[in-house]
């Protein structure tokens, strides 16, 4: 039969239609077949754990951390104290204030652990002139608690832990027993949790590193018995990125993080050129990670009770170490960029 295009049967036309449909619903035009969800990543979910206090670069570190949380790449879930020293979480809680999330979690070990202040001084600086409630770091929640609970309320394989100070809380954590957050013990809610961790700790291929070695048997514990991936932004990785000089020329007058560097740099005979950048790398990673900053190897860290460490390849290894890539210079203008970074209110 001959149809003209001025003459198509009604009846054909019925019995066309549901086959059309059941065509696109099967084989979905092209434009549908390849259109990209659209919109930002979501943010890295992020406990950081310092020590905050033997070196400023911590301080770098969290200007950068709460850059990141105001730029949307960042999720804050609590800040935890590594450290003993009396002004160590009254510091911490300086910076969350003035960035304006004031009521942040911050925990503080109640074990034995490293107990250490700031040469330059700049931790009694910070808890003179700028607003905080915390008095001292013995008034800060249990950190293993302050872990367990954040943990509990996140969904599966999704926190990042960052820690650029000593081990300790992480030992203690691994350690934990269930409790009222969770029936789990900590290495098993670790497991459950926790995506990744990224640690500022260790020197590669070898050698003695201040974070592993000043509490060496948490950090032998910690990193033996760590059931999530870890990536470790070695101190060599950090040595080479130096900054600072910008932050004191330009930042703003009342930013805790210029005022940490602009006390410490004068008092630091080798820091004429900037401040090495160890925990601000490990950060950088951990919210926008390694590539193009860096390339990554696969292996095994491996711990000895003396606080030294080597480091064994192995694509199969659990561990992966950060190995240089962008020239060091470019990595410094991009970190302190974030680290003069100044809160919304403040413009």
């Amino acid at each position: 039969m001959s149809v003209s295009k001025n003459s198509f049967p009604a009846s054909l036309l019925f019995k066309a239609v549901p086959v059309v449909l059941l065509l696109l619903l099967v084989f979905p035009c092209p434009a549908q077949r390849k259109k990209k969800p659209t919109g930002k990543p979501a943010p890295v979910a992020i406990i950081f754990d310092t020590d905050f206090g033997p070196d400023y670069d911590d301080a770098g570190a969290m200007g950068m951390l709460h850059a990141f949380a105001d730029k949307g790449e960042a999720r804050i879930l609590a800040t935890v104290a590594s450290n003993l020293h009396p002004l160590v979480a009254p510091g911490i809680e300086v910076m969350n204030t003035y960035f304006g999330r004031a009521d942040l979690p911050v925990g503080a070990p109640k074990t034995a652990g490293v107990n250490m202040g700031s040469s330059q001084r700049w931790l009694d600086t910070l808890a003179a002139r700028y607003p905080h409630r915390l008095q001292k770091t013995s008034d800060a929640p249990d950190a293993v608690a302050v872990y367990r609970r954040i943990l509990a309320s996140q969904p599966d394989k999704s926190v990042t832990i960052v820690s650029v100070g000593f081990l300790t809380n992480l030992r203690n954590l691994l350690e934990s027993g269930p409790d009222s957050f969770s029936p789990m013990n900590g290495r098993d809610l670790v497991k459950k949790k926790v995506k990744q961790w990224v640690a500022m700790a260790g020197i590669f291929p070898d050698g003695k590193e201040f974070n592993i070695e000043k509490d060496a048997a948490s950090s032998q514990i910690a990193i033996d018995g760590w059931p999530t991936p870890v990536l470790f932004s070695g101190f060599e990785i950090g040595k080479e990125v130096k900054t600072g000089l910008r932050l004191i020329r330009e930042g703003h007058p009342d930013s805790p993080v210029r005022e940490v560097f602009a006390i410490s740099i004068p008092k630091s005979k080798d820091d004429a050129n900037g401040r090495m950048s160890w925990d601000q790398t490990a950060l950088l990673v951990a919210v926008r990670g390694t590539s193009p900053y860096y390339d990554t190897q696969k292996g095994r860290f491996i711990t000895k009770s003396d606080g030294t460490n080597g480091w064994q390849e192995d694509p199969a290894g659990p561990h992966t170490r950060l190995i240089r890539k962008m020239p060091p210079e470019r990595v410094a203008q991009e970190i302190e960029t974030l680290m003069m970074h100044q809160p919304v209110r403040r413009k």
